[in-house]
């Protein structure tokens, strides 16, 4: 048996032997709470395959959260009640959405940061292609419509000096994860951080300050995710990562629990979450509440458009905690209407065999 598998059976056989259902909410330090990733790859692989051909849409959808009681362990209701502001999913904090296309709608609520948002796709045939599994707060990175108004934004105004270190020592919650300055990064940027392998925050603001100053090809004013892609490979590369990777998730680097924001315009949107939220990382490989968003460092990268390149002008690193004692925050409206979130392209990525 292989790792993975070992982990899908473990959690399936503790929710088993709890005899929970899935309305029953979990203590936040329940052994029972299966982490994001690890929720996206149990049914991944248990959906993959399934078959909803010929199916109305309201049949579709109990259907698949049938079978994902099912593949959890859990006993299948005879109905999927919701109450607010819990998910239908309450015991894991997770609704589920059937996508026959990369137009997803989200009826009469708000996106609730933590909440995990598992998108199961269908193909032409009627079978589940792939199933990923999102938390609010990132989905809210994904609207490029303006349907939705991100909830917490702040200004950045420049400041005296091209590169500013606001807290030159990590947050003291964070320290037994922390490495020696001169560690090197292991794994792949996209992979949990590990214990004793973080790197300080003084030595990020060295690696990532020679950025300042340096270009990329502008990928055009409408292109605002592929500029912060560019700004994200050159991060990779300064802090000593041999590959580039991103795989959508907060934080953008979670390796070295480092957010980057490329900032061409004073406006920094923050999504759901603000920097300074003492709420937990859902992280696989620890406990809930070994991270918390102010634990994350923030490398906030001021920018300038020089024709057909992109120049970066400022840097300022600061961890989540003192984020607002650098940066003037403000909010913007509440939306509750139906949010209709255009997934982009290759979000799915390539079904697996």
């Amino acid at each position: 048996m292989s790792g993975n598998e070992g982990n899908i059976a473990k959690h399936v056989e503790a929710i088993i032997a709890s005899g929970l259902s899935i309305f029953d909410v979990l203590a936040k330090d329940s052994l029972l709470h299966i982490p994001t990733k690890e929720l996206e790859r149990i049914l991944d692989a248990g959906l993959r395959g399934f078959s909803t051909a010929g199916m109305p849409l309201r049949t579709r959808s109990k259907v698949v959260k049938s079978e994902v009681c099912r593949i959890l362990g859990y006993p299948i209701p005879k109905s999927f009640r919701k109450c607010r502001p819990h998910a239908r999913f309450p015991g894991q904090n997770f609704d589920t959405y059937v996508q026959a296309s990369n137009n997803l709608q989200v009826w009469n609520e708000e996106l609730q940061p933590r909440r995990r948002y598992v998108l199961v796709a269908v193909g032409k045939d009627g079978c589940v292609t792939r199933v990923k599994v999102i938390t609010g707060a990132m989905l809210a990175k994904l609207d490029t419509t303006g349907t939705l108004t991100q909830k917490y934004q702040a200004r950045f105004v420049p400041g005296e000096i091209p590169v500013e270190l606001i807290s030159t020592m990590d947050t003291e919650h964070l320290m037994p994860l922390i490495g020696s300055a001169t560690c090197p990064p292991q794994g792949k940027p996209t992979d949990d951080p590990v214990r004793g392998l973080v790197m300080p925050i003084q030595s990020v603001f060295h690696h990532l300050k020679s950025l300042v100053g340096c270009s990329f090809a502008n990928a055009g004013f409408d292109q605002e995710r592929n500029r912060g892609a560019e700004l994200h490979r050159l991060v990779c590369r300064a802090l000593g990562y041999q590959s580039y990777a991103d795989d959508g998730q907060f934080p953008d680097v979670c390796n070295q629990l480092l957010e980057v924001k490329l900032q061409t315009s004073p406006t920094i949107d923050l999504g759901l979450v603000e920097p300074a939220s003492k709420e937990p990382l859902d992280l696989n490989d620890f406990p809930e509440g070994t991270v918390r968003h102010c634990d994350v460092r923030y490398a906030v990268f001021g920018a300038e458009h020089l024709g057909d390149h992109v120049k970066l002008t400022r840097l300022v690193l600061t961890t989540g905690e003192m984020f607002f004692s650098r940066f003037l925050r403000f909010e913007g409206r509440v939306l509750n209407k139906k949010l209709q979130i255009p997934l982009p392209q290759g979000f799915f990525g390539k079904a697996k065999g």
